[in-house]
């Protein structure tokens, strides 16, 4: 048996008599532990304690009852001195026997053992399964805490094995998904020790592996959806999964049923007219449909496209991109927008080895920038430069800001008497809009908070200075005062 240093030791124990043999009731049984060797009174036997009093060199206590023949013991107080080999004996005159072929080996440790993380069930997507975190109890009386990252309401218990020792569990069923592919368990035990003055603390970890159909399924195109009759068009289907996908199967759309018109994850054709295709991903546990490609043959070319790259909110600086696709890298298109001269121009090698020319600057965005209209126009040379084919994309900057223009309106305005009734108005333009209006009242100490929201009403007493606060997510805004002058009727 194990146990730990500042920790107990339940040693379940029970004894047998030879046939014909029995105890003497008259007198009482004594339970006797020996170390080193079974030779009870010879050398290399060592009594450590005995029930009768007369030996107790270690602190040991029969808790069982040795005239049931129970003798289960309680060894407290544990160092890793006493890690040693121990043998039971009983005295109950005449009745006298040492266990000698039934040795118990205890090794006293310094650092407590790992818990043990179990997974029960099919572990796959959609499968329910009993998780469990076990941890070795040798001490019954001060069990360990156990704790782990999965939800809070997991059954706690502590459990009597077979051979008489103890478990703590902790036990928590959940319905898997493909996102816990890849979930760290994490358990601790933490052992009271020193009569519970410290802790000792051991942890596991498990990864989940859960098996799932595809997930993700897409279809990427290369060159982009606008082609030429008798271009070349390459079709690559991708697919998360696990087992991995086994089979990939193209088809194309019809009147009457899909037609199959290839396997394999990547598909190459010449185009000869205009068609809707699809990939299906197949593994043992499934399958998933990507989303459709429309292949179009036309003779328009396609919309560039603008992005924003950064944090569209006032004082930040971002990025703005038009990019178009380049079939033909010889003769680029070129590219054409409402932003300043000074835009960085290139056409770039993409990971497929088609190409795509770009412009691009980069931009302190303040309030006056939301709501502009990004227009970008892109210029393909056709014939061989004889004549050009041009496509335009349009995109509204929509930028956040802190509240502006805040102010304060009153009515009735001018002078007030004494008693009369006074409406404030605060108003304030920001994006996203104002959260909270306050409104504060000044005095000779500091400003007093006296309401909230854009409209504050009350019976004027005296003159006083009233200013309101405009708050966003993105900072605030103060008005300027307005003060009120009482006057005579």
């Amino acid at each position: 048996m194990e146990a730990l240093t500042g920790s107990c030791l339940q040693i379940p124990c029970n004894f047998r008599l030879k046939q014909g043999e029995k105890l003497n009731s008259k007198t009482t049984p004594f339970g006797v532990w020996i170390k080193n060797s079974p030779y009870f009174g010879k050398n290399g036997s060592v009594v450590i304690f005995n029930s009768s009093g007369t030996v107790s060199t270690y602190p040991m206590s029969f808790t069982g009852d040795l005239s049931q023949k129970n003798c289960t013991t309680l060894f407290s107080s544990l160092n890793t001195t006493y890690t040693d080999t121990y043998y039971f004996r009983v005295e109950n005159r005449p009745f006298l026997a040492t266990a000698e072929c039934d040795g118990l080996q205890i090794t006293v440790k310094d650092s407590p053992p790992k818990p043990r993380i179990e997974i029960s069930g099919d572990v796959k997507e959609k499968e329910s399964v009993s998780i469990s975190c076990s941890a070795s109890t040798p001490c019954p009386h001060s069990p360990p805490q156990l704790t782990w990252n999965l939800q809070p309401d997991s059954h706690h218990m502590m459990e009597e094995n077979t051979d008489r020792t103890f478990t703590t569990r902790i036990q928590k069923s959940i319905t898997l998904s493909h996102e816990h592919d890849g979930f760290i368990i994490s358990c601790s035990a933490r052992y009271p020790v020193n009569e519970g003055k410290d802790v000792k603390t051991s942890e596991e970890r498990k990864t989940l592996s859960v098996s799932y159909a595809p997930k993700n399924t897409s279809v990427s195109i290369s060159p982009s959806c606008w082609v030429s009759a008798g271009s070349r068009v390459n079709l690559t289907c991708s697919s998360r999964a696990k087992p991995p996908v086994s089979r990939f199967t193209w088809f194309k759309t019809s009147r009457d049923a899909p037609i199959k018109v290839s396997e394999g994850d990547f598909y190459s054709f010449n185009v000869t007219d205009g068609g809707v295709y699809y990939c299906v991903a197949t593994n043992q546990l499934g399958d998933q449909t990507s989303s459709e490609v429309h292949l179009t043959v036309e003779d328009s070319p396609p919309k560039p496209r603008i992005e924003i790259s950064g944090d569209v909110k006032e004082k930040e600086s971002v990025s703005i991109s038009c990019s178009a696709s380049t079939p033909c890298p010889h003769s680029p298109p070129q590219l054409t927008w409402n932003l300043q001269p000074d835009s960085h121009h290139m056409m770039e090698e993409n990971t497929d080895r088609t190409f795509t020319t770009r412009i691009q600057k980069s931009i302190t965005l303040s309030p006056e920038h939301d709501g502009f209209i990004i227009t970008c126009s892109a210029r393909y040379p056709v014939n061989e430069g004889k004549d050009v084919k041009t496509s335009e994309e349009r995109k509204t900057l929509s930028v956040s800001y802190a509240p502006k223009n805040t102010s304060v309106s009153i009515s009735p305005s001018g002078r007030v008497s004494a008693g009369s009734r006074v409406n404030l108005t605060c108003s304030s333009r920001a994006k996203p809009p104002v959260s909270r209006f306050t409104w504060f009242k000044t005095s000779r100490d500091a400003p007093i908070k006296v309401s909230e929201g854009d409209f504050y009403s009350f019976n004027v007493t005296d003159g006083e200075v009233y200013y309101c606060v405009a708050t966003n997510q993105l900072g605030d805004q103060i008005s300027s005062e307005i003060h009120l002058t009482i006057g005579g009727n």
